[in-house]
């Protein structure tokens, strides 16, 4: 029986021209989360991430958090870990007015637009330029959950987005596709999700955990 701990990203650059990049905040996620699992004496078997350079940098930072050196292990990068493209997903619906990017209202409604663009996308009602089909997104995470359960075993780490963790346990849970978005929008910067797994299967331990962050103020809870 092995333990598969999955870490969606530290905070990224929301609306920033360059997305793809921890926040300070999100470096300071990474390294706390790092601390916490060296003092509860965790080592990783292997670590998977995806290719985006936000998965990088957050494994990075929980390496530099752990003071692991050399020795934290090598990551793996996996193109299925890799997230879908929001952007072209909120392009793919009609054009409509928007307010201002960077304003509250423009980040509620960015969210509103991409939940009914995501489930639009599962429906194969659109298909964004650029991007997989639904089903072969999903085939992407459920080849990354095999290999998992085929090639390893003691304590997996996957730092990876929300969008193939959400999708890693609607799989796992045999739940509808559309469940996916409803565990992608609330899912938290660098929380912790845990799957148990043997050579058949895997089973959902537990979901969307903080524990690094027990006691520290609420700026440090972010989600996008």
């Amino acid at each position: 029986m092995g333990t598969l701990y999955l870490v969606r990203h530290g905070q990224a650059s929301f609306g920033a021209d360059d997305y793809d990049r921890l926040s300070p905040l999100g470096q300071r996620q990474s390294q706390r989360l790092g601390a916490y699992f060296a003092s509860r004496g965790l080592r990783f078997d292997a670590v998977l991430t995806g290719t985006l350079r936000r998965h990088a940098q957050t494994w990075e930072g929980m390496a530099n958090g752990a003071l692991w050196g050399e020795a934290a292990p090598i990551a793996q990068p996996h193109p299925g870990l890799d997230e879908y493209d929001s952007h072209a997903l909120i392009r793919a619906l009609p054009p409509q007015d928007l307010p201002p990017p960077g304003t509250p209202e423009g980040y509620r409604q960015h969210f509103r637009l991409l939940r009914d663009a995501l489930a639009q996308w599962m429906a194969g009602v659109i298909d964004p330029e650029g991007m997989p089909s639904w089903n072969a997104f999903a085939a992407r995470v459920r080849a990354v959950l095999e290999d998992v359960r085929t090639t390893h075993s003691g304590n997996v780490l996957i730092v990876s987005s929300g969008g193939p963790i959400a999708t890693a346990a609607t799989l796992v849970l045999s739940a509808p596709a559309e469940t996916m978005i409803e565990l992608n929008m609330r899912l938290r910067n660098t929380a912790v999700s845990e799957f148990t797994f043997n050579a058949r299967h895997h089973r959902l331990l537990t979901w969307n955990t903080l524990p690094h962050l027990d006691g520290a103020d609420a700026e440090w809870v972010s989600y996008a």
